[in-house]
């Protein structure tokens, strides 16, 4: 398995459409094979910061992903919301 938290500060003015794309991009990865766990949170101590909790199946199943008709209409809507640069990592459970 690999899990990928991708964050975000979003605009303040921009925290609506964010959050409609959000939900949209959630429930449509949910359903993808190989999709184990896909979630939009947001912070409690700034609610410009969120962030995207993935967990794939494995590599491919990313792969797929990134190529979807979702992901690649919603992703780069969201790159005039950012109030910064995004970061993604991601992580194997030891």
């Amino acid at each position: 398995m690999i899990k990928i938290i991708a964050k975000q500060i979003i605009k303040k003015e921009c925290l609506d459409a964010y959050h409609a794309l959000a939900d949209e991009l959630v429930a449509a990865s949910r359903q993808e094979e190989g999709c184990i766990a896909y979630s939009s949170n947001q912070s409690l101590a700034d609610e410009r910061v969120h962030c995207f909790m993935e967990i794939w199946k494995d590599q491919a199943a990313i792969d797929s992903h990134n190529a979807t008709e979702h992901f690649t209409r919603i992703i780069p809507q969201f790159a005039d919301m950012f109030d910064g640069p995004e970061t993604v990592d991601l992580y194997v459970e030891r």
